[in-house]
């Protein structure tokens, strides 16, 4: 625990202006960044008596090591500078909210020839118009059903609208008038993207004039006796209002705005966005996060609005935006949704009518989801506590191990040896810390010099970037800072977090006594000392320690035997991965990509002509330079690239033990031009079985 007085800047040093600040904990890694109009009132606070601030405030301040600031010109650029260090260096102090779900979206990709219709989730991508968070996937299928009906837009992916092109038939809403078929030509690109356009405004809420206008045509049919056409026109109108009808009125005067609320207690808080657009409720969506210091409703509301409208632009701003409390000070934040939107917002609370009684439904809603959140919580930090300490009782560890790593080693009869390596953090999984490794010193099935191999590797890293990070007095090994591993080495000041500086306070491994002695040695040999190890066996999921003759045995209802198991899982799962997707570029590869300035194109026109690479092996370069595109230098460099690759071993089936010798060679990509591989025919299981 580090003495915030240790770190604390003189007075003076505080420049009394706008700016953002940023703390450090020991290795470099940013912890917390904030804001202020006065950078030397603000960090004052953080310098006060220990004893008076939050807990986790306290709990900052006492892991930080340093503090550094960036003075700006105003209060929305310190606001949006703020916004970008978060999002770069994701701070664990900082406030966060969690979608408690991933919300899909309505999208019209309108950046594409032929618009299409789809569900979306995930990132917002540019030139796509997006509409919603719907709470369920369903819900917009229904809507999107009901309005193909007068909006007949693309709905079909890629492949299937080139296939339709090629083949010149639509697809079955082609032919029952639900898709305008652009694939066939029946609607120009033009007419097809203004059709697109104009299922946007309707979903915009600009309802009436559709439906005038339908009532419209509805009216001249029935006159001209048209009664067909009439009732078609009819049961369109009848279509739309359903669709309205699934998201009621809620603001009588076609209100488009975003209306946040926030339940809180001291630790935690949930905010509740409702999104109206024309008066009717759009979508809902909902956050939960941990307070990290004193806070208050308004600045709760303001690191909201960043989240929400952080990566917006244009009308994803909507002209109003009716919170409980307005930020202090609230003119920033104006003007910087302003910006964002092109044109004014304003940003109030309500004060009476229907947005206040909206306002109070969705405050209901929050309140209702940090009962529900708090509820889960409970019950997941007990779960994972007590797995913790557990673990620690039974393997005598000084305190819980908050971070945990797993490697695993996974080959197919000794071919493409790989590794993993993931990470656990209170009883949770790191994903974006997860590595892998390729065995590189040996060729051959050896799990226990490859663990060794990995856990060297993986260390040696840790301690070039202590050595870097100034926190290693004596000198490292030669070439400690020069490794090949999959992990980028970080610039001196970075501080991002995916990093191998960081050590755990467990090692597991899965494996029995062997692969123990293995990782414990190679710990040794780099002179670390305080890192627990303990393996994991299969077969009675007993749990190994270093120089230890009888293995620990957790009771199989032990919850910390549980996370073991799915830290172990976890790694053999990531191995298992890995090994495949190696195995599968391997088989995928031909002869021919070893042959130099030979493309897809030529390849596949080489291919096409001779049927397979065992009749191009056995052609000569006068053939080979019949086929289009080929010279006869070109045709000379394939011949003897082929003479030197390794034909494939013949096909055998396994069933009946006969060897095939009429199968050829297929298309580059195949499994039969892996030199070396042979094509067997039993059951994936028995293969898949083989992996380790």
């Amino acid at each position: 625990m580090a003495d915030p007085s240790s770190y604390r800047p003189e007075p003076g040093q505080i420049p009394d202006s706008p700016g953002v600040y940023k703390f450090r904990d020991e290795h470099r890694r940013v912890i917390y960044v904030g804001k202020a109009k006065s950078l030397r009132q603000r960090l004052a606070n953080y310098f006060q008596d220990l004893a008076s601030l939050h807990p986790r405030t306290r709990s900052m301040v006492t892991t930080a090591a340093s503090v550094e600031w960036t003075v700006v010109s105003t209060e929305v650029e310190a606001l949006q500078l703020e916004y970008s260090w978060i999002k770069e260096f994701d701070p664990r102090f900082n406030v966060k909210y969690r979608d408690d779900k991933s919300y899909p979206y309505l999208a019209v990709t309108m950046n594409e020839q032929y618009p299409r219709v789809q569900v979306m989730r995930g990132h917002k991508k540019k030139g796509v118009r997006y509409f919603g968070p719907y709470a369920h996937a369903w819900a917009i299928r229904d809507t999107v059903d009901l309005l193909l009906r007068v909006f007949p837009v693309r709905t079909c992916s890629a492949g299937v609208f080139k296939n339709a092109a090629r083949t010149d038939r639509p697809c079955l809403l082609g032919y029952i008038g639900k898709c305008s078929a652009p694939c066939v030509g029946r609607i120009s690109a033009d007419d097809h993207w203004d059709l697109a356009d104009e299922f946007c405004d309707f979903m915009t809420g600009r309802t009436g004039t559709y439906l005038r206008r339908l009532e419209k045509q509805m009216t001249e049919a029935a006159e001209e006796l048209e009664y067909e056409r009439a009732a078609r026109l009819r049961d369109d109108i009848g279509a739309l209002k359903k669709a309205m009808e699934k998201n009621a009125v809620v603001l009588a005067d076609a209100t488009d705005a975003d209306l946040i609320a926030v339940a809180e207690d001291e630790l935690e808080a949930a905010v509740q966005i409702f999104h109206v657009r024309g008066g009717r409720v759009r979508g809902q969506r909902g956050w939960v996060t941990d307070k990290v210091e004193e806070i208050t409703t308004g600045a709760l509301v303001e690191h909201a609005l960043q989240q929400l409208y952080g990566e917006e632009t244009g009308d994803a701003v909507p002209k109003e935006v009716l919170v409980p409390a307005l930020p202090d000070p609230v003119e920033p934040v104006q003007q910087w949704l302003t910006g964002r939107r092109g044109s004014g917002v304003s940003l109030r609370v309500p004060q009476r009518g229907d947005k206040k009684a909206l306002m109070e439904t969705v405050q209901r809603n929050a309140q209702h989801a940090l009962v529900l959140h708090k509820t889960k919580r409970a019950s997941d930090l007990t779960t994972r506590s007590r797995a913790l300490e557990e673990i620690a009782d039974a393997l005598d560890l000084d305190s819980a191990p908050l971070r945990i790593e797993c490697y695993d080693i996974s080959h197919l009869q000794g071919e493409d040896v790989v590794a993993s390596m993931v990470v656990f953090e209170d009883g949770l999984a790191r994903k974006s810390e997860y590595r892998r490794f390729q065995i590189k010193s040996f060729a051959g099935q050896d799990d226990v010099r490859s663990m060794h191999e990995v856990i060297t590797r993986r260390f040696r890293r840790y301690l070039a970037e202590k050595e870097k990070t100034g926190e290693w007095a004596e000198d490292g090994e030669p070439g400690l800072a020069g490794g090949t591993d999959e992990a980028p080495a970080p610039t001196e000041d970075d501080g991002r977090p995916k990093r191998f500086a960081y050590p755990p306070q467990l090692v597991v491994v899965d494996g029995g006594r062997p692969q123990v002695a293995a990782a414990r040695r190679a710990l040794d040999e780099l002179g670390i000392d305080d890192i627990a190890v303990c393996g994991l066996a299969k077969r009675l999921e007993e749990v190994w320690l270093p120089d230890e003759e009888d293995p620990v045995i957790l009771p199989r209802t032990s919850e910390g035997l549980y996370l073991l198991q799915r830290v172990r899982d976890e790694a053999h799962r990531f191995a298992i991965a890995y090994q495949r997707n190696k195995r599968g570029k391997r088989i995928r590869s031909s002869p021919l990509d070893d042959v130099p300035g030979l493309g897809t194109t030529r390849k596949q026109a080489l291919i096409k002509h001779f049927g397979s690479v065992k009749r191009l092996r056995s052609a000569t370069i006068d053939q080979i330079c019949e086929v289009p595109g080929i010279g006869r230098k070109t045709a000379e460099t394939i011949a003897a690239a082929l003479a030197r690759a390794v034909p494939a071993a013949p096909a055998v089936n396994t069933a009946t033990g006969e060897i095939m010798d009429d199968v050829e060679d297929g298309a580059p990509g195949t499994t039969a031009d892996a030199p070396g591989e042979p094509v067997t025919t039993g059951a994936p299981d028995e293969r898949r079985g083989q992996e380790t």
